[in-house]
C-alpha cells in the first residue's frame, strides 16, 4: 500500500527542542506513521517512522551521506557550515563518508573491533564494573548514569584506543556531548559554538597524544591509525583527527545511553525486572528489548543521491530523509503490541545500530558492556529500584536519547 500523500504545507508536529517532545517523543511518532509515515517537514527534510522503509533507506544504494557536498552541509548545518570547526570535523568521519572514502576508513579500524578482539575484552570489563559496583554497594544508593552506566563504557573505549592511564580520569569525570550536531534541524548559534569549542579542545588533546604514540608506539588503535596516517596514502592528518574523535564519542555515548535507559526501562517495569532476576540467561535478549523500546539512537538521515520512490512517495536528488528510529522500532506492522515493554519478546530486529555499510561498528562491544552490567548487578543487587520514578531527567538532546541522572536505591 502507497503512503499517505505528505503535506509540505503543514506546520511541523514536533519541536526537536521541546523538553516534552524529548521526554516522550513516541505519541509524535505513533500520529506520523498513521497519517503521513513518509513526511515531508516545513524545513524540507523527510521523516520516515515506518519499519520497511527505514530498512530500504539503511540498505539501498541510493541513498548516501551526502557530506562532501558543501552546498548539502549548507542546507544542513546553516550558511556558515564549512567555517565551523565542528562540521568540517564532521565531514571527515567514516559515519558521514560514502564508498571509496567510507571503505578506506572503516577498514582502518575494523581490525582492532573483529569479534574475537572484542570477547577478549569481557574479563576487563567484568573487573572494571565489578569496581565501580564495589565503591557503591555499602552506599544503599547511586546515580546509576554517574557512578555506573558513564564511566564503564568511558574505561573500555580509552582501554581500546589506548589513552593513557593518566588521562582516563578527566573522562569519566566529563559529561557526554548530547550530539547537538546531529539533531535533524539545523543547529542554532549557541549549539555550533559549543560543537566548536569542544572539537577544538578535543582535537588539540588528540594531536598531542598522536605525536606521543608517533614517538612511543603502541599496541593500541591510536598507533596503528597514527602508522597510516605516516603512510601518507590511507589516512590525512585531518582523517586521523576526526576519526579518533569519532571512536571516542561512538564507543561510549551509545553505550552510556544503553545502559542507563535499560536500567529506566527495566526498573519502570518491575515485573519485567523480576523476570530478568529470576532468570539471567534472558539478560541477551533483555537488552534488544531495551534497544528496540529506548533506542540509544533515535534517529539517522541520509541523502538521495538520484529522483528515487520511497513508501509510495517520490523523492527528489539531494532530498535529506531522517529515519525516526525510536518510531521505527515501535512499528505495529513488525511488532505485536510495540507499546509493551517485554524482555520475553521474539524474533527482536531493532535498527537501533543502524544497517547497511554503517552498521554500528561497535554494536557487540556496546552489547557486552550492557549484558555485563545488567548481569553483575542482578547478582549483585537485585533488589534495586528507582528512587524517582516519575521525573526521569532526559538529555536535552534527540538522536542520542539518554539520562542525565537515574537514582536507585538497594538494601544495604
Amino acid at each position: 500500500m502507497s503512503a499517505a500523500a505528505p503535506q509540505p504545507s503543514a506546520p511541523q508536529p514536533f519541536d526537536f527542542r521541546d523538553p516534552a517532545f524529548l521526554a516522550d517523543p513516541y505519541p509524535v511518532f505513533r500520529h506520523l506513521r498513521a497519517t503521513a509515515p513518509v513526511f515531508k517537514a516545513p524545513l524540507g527534510r523527510w521523516f520516515l517512522t515506518r519499519y520497511e522503509d527505514t530498512a530500504t533507506l539503511l540498505r539501498d544504494k541510493r541513498f548516501g551521506r551526502g557530506y562532501h557536498d558543501p552546498e548539502a552541509m549548507v542546507r544542513r548545518f546553516g550558511p556558515t557550515a564549512m567555517a565551523e570547526p565542528a562540521v568540517v570535523e564532521l565531514t571527515h568521519m567514516m559515519l558521514m563518508r560514502d564508498p571509496p572514502d567510507h571503505t578506506r576508513l572503516r577498514g582502518l579500524v575494523t581490525k582492532a573491533f573483529t569479534a574475537r578482539r572484542i570477547e577478549a575484552l569481557r574479563d576487563s570489563i567484568q573487573q572494571l564494573t565489578d569496581r565501580l559496583v564495589d565503591k557503591v554497594a555499602e552506599r544503599g544508593g547511586m546515580d546509576a548514569i554517574r557512578d555506573l552506566a558513564f564511566p564503564l563504557p568511558v574505561l573500555v573505549i580509552c582501554e581500546l584506543l589506548g589513552i593513557p592511564e593518566a588521562d582516563r580520569q578527566r573522562f569519566v569525570t566529563g559529561s557526554s556531548s548530547g550530539g547537538a550536531l546531529l539533531n535533524p534541524t539545523p543547529p542554532t548559534r549557541a549549539e555550533l559554538d559549543r560543537a566548536n569549542a569542544g572539537s577544538i579542545e578535543s582535537s588539540a588533546y588528540f594531536e598531542a597524544l598522536f605525536e606521543q604514540r608517533r614517538r612511543d608506539p603502541r599496541d593500541d588503535l591510536i598507533t596503528q591509525l597514527v602508522q597510516a596516517e605516516e603512510a601518507g596514502d590511507r589516512l590525512t592528518t585531518a582523517e586521523l583527527r576526526a576519526n579518533v574523535s569519532l571512536l571516542f564519542a561512538a564507543g561510549h555515548e551509545t553505550t552510556v545511553n544503553l545502559i542507563g535507559n535499560g536500567f529506566h526501562s527495566l526498573l519502570r517495569h518491575p515485573q519485567q525486572w523480576r523476570i530478568l532476576r529470576d532468570d539471567p540467561t534472558l539478560v541477551a535478549n533483555a537488552i534488544e528489548e531495551v534497544l528496540r523500546f529506548e533506542s540509544p539512537v533515535q534517529a539517522v538521515g541520509r541523502t538521495a543521491s538520484e529522483p528515487v520512490e520511497l513508501g509510495g512517495v517520490a523523492l527528489a536528488r539531494n532530498d535529506i530523509v531522517v529515519a525516526l528510529v525510536g518510531g521505527v522500532n515501535r512499528d505495529p506492522a513488525m511488532f505485536d503490541d510495540p507499546e509493551r515493554f517485554d524482555i520475553t519478546r521474539k524474533d527482536l530486529r531493532p535498527l537501533s545500530f543502524g544497517g547497511g555499510i554503517h552498521f554500528c561498528l561497535g554494536a557487540q562491544l556496546a552489547r557486552i558492556e550492557a549484558a555485563v552490567v545488567f548481569e553483575t548487578i542482578l547478582r549483585r543487587l537485585p533488589d534495586l529500584r528507582l528512587t524517582d520514578p516519575d521525573n526521569p531527567k532526559w538529555r536535552p538532546s534527540f538522536v542520542l536519547r539518554g539520562l542525565t541522572e537515574l537514582p536507585v536505591a538497594w538494601t544495604g
